[in-house]
């Protein structure tokens, strides 16, 4: 099969967090299947731009990967030069699968496909959940919609990672056609070596934005009758992580937080062996990588019931899931730190269950399957 991913930005812009790997690591899974993949993408990481050669085919990790420049950047992405690309060869590939949405580049790439006919998979990555469409531009969001956004999603089959993402898909566009299916990540051999804390360690890995709720955290652990340790690793706007760090001085537990910045791949899975406890109350996830990260290392996970695989960490006990709100966050951590029961059964069958649970080549099968079906190809 010919496979097309069309992405803001790939790898190796790891700025952007963990849409990076699991788009990447789909692609190579698709790879391994004999199939043909391609992506088509642009030079965005973040203020400044990869330093790749642009408008031709280039080889990252077996996969055909042509950078275009992008005009604007933000979180818009403009690339004539990539449209006109797709617009001349979309028609040569089975599937188009669009990752992301509302930013121009691939609104306008959803619709070009649709123009010459090809069969187009969208993963909104969360862009479609309620917090993430009023939160901020939520009257050009409205706009973007209404008058090119609706249409070309409905001419689409939607891939939601997570139930509450595919419950969410369905609500905004009646009989919305879609799969459910969850991201692949590549996960190592061989995990680090678990130790012990003499203070109880909390580690907060991901993105530093405002929907990541560590606002919330922090008051949380305020109210704490008990030591803890907060590692928060990750890169962010400076401005805000100054506001964070000034409200943590203001609640007095500016000695209890270390900020790590961010970390590569194997200081990741370091850090989160040696912790006690991964943390994440955010406000919106449709997935979250890093949740099947900690507990591959055999690390138990607390997250917000606004996560995508808080229904996974409840049905595999793997964790616990809090409400959104002060109080919950503070009495799920309480109960967190006393069951050290549970928490050693998860140092110890963690790696286990995500391997059950989260196998790539099922999953990459999965991905095949879902393509086949919608296309009508009998592989």
């Amino acid at each position: 099969m010919k496979i097309l991913h069309v992405v803001p930005s790939y790898k190796p812009a790891y700025i952007y967090g963990g849409p990076i790997e699991s788009v990447a690591s789909l692609c190579e899974a698709l790879i391994s299947s004999n199939n043909e993949v391609s992506v088509f993408t642009t030079t965005a990481n973040g203020d400044v731009e990869l330093d790749v050669r642009v408008g031709e085919p280039l080889l990252v990790d077996g996969v055909s990967v042509t950078y275009f420049n992008r005009i604007t950047k933000g979180n818009t992405h403009v690339s004539p030069s990539l449209w006109l690309s797709l617009f001349k060869e979309c028609d040569k590939y089975d599937v188009i699968h669009i990752h992301s949405w509302w930013n121009p580049l691939v609104v306008i790439s959803a619709a070009i496909c649709h123009m010459k006919k090809a069969k187009v998979v969208i993963s909104p990555r969360g862009m479609l959940s309620q917090y993430i469409m009023t939160k901020t531009h939520g009257t050009l969001k409205k706009a973007i919609h209404k008058y090119i956004g609706r249409s070309a999603l409905q001419k689409s089959l939607f891939h939601a990672t997570a139930e509450g993402e595919y419950i969410e898909c369905q609500n905004l566009i009646q009989d919305w056609q879609g799969f459910l299916l969850p991201n692949l990540i590549k996960l190592p051999e061989l995990t680090p070596p678990r130790s012990g804390n003499e203070i109880f360690t909390l580690v907060f890995l991901s993105r530093i934005h405002p929907k990541k709720g560590l606002e919330l955290l922090f008051e949380a652990i305020s109210l704490l009758k008990i030591s803890i340790r907060l590692r928060i690793a990750g890169s962010g706007e400076e401005s805000y992580i100054q506001d964070l760090k000034k409200i943590a001085s203001s609640l007095h537990i500016d000695s209890s937080i270390e900020w790590l910045g961010w970390m590569d791949k194997t200081q990741k899975f370091v850090e989160l062996a040696n912790a006690d406890l991964f943390v994440l109350t955010s406000f919106n996830e449709n997935f979250a990588n890093v949740v099947i990260e900690s507990l591959y290392v055999g690390t138990p996970v607390l997250l917000s019931e606004n996560i995508g695989l808080a229904g996974f960490v409840n049905k595999t006990d793997l964790g616990w899931v809090s409400e959104l709100n002060v109080n919950s966050i503070v009495k799920t951590l309480e109960t967190a730190v006393l069951d050290v029961a549970k928490r050693d059964l998860i140092n110890k069958t963690g790696k286990s269950k995500i391997t059950e649970c989260f196998s790539e080549k099922i999953i990459a099968t999965a991905y095949l399957e879902e393509y086949s079906r919608f296309v009508g190809i009998n592989n």
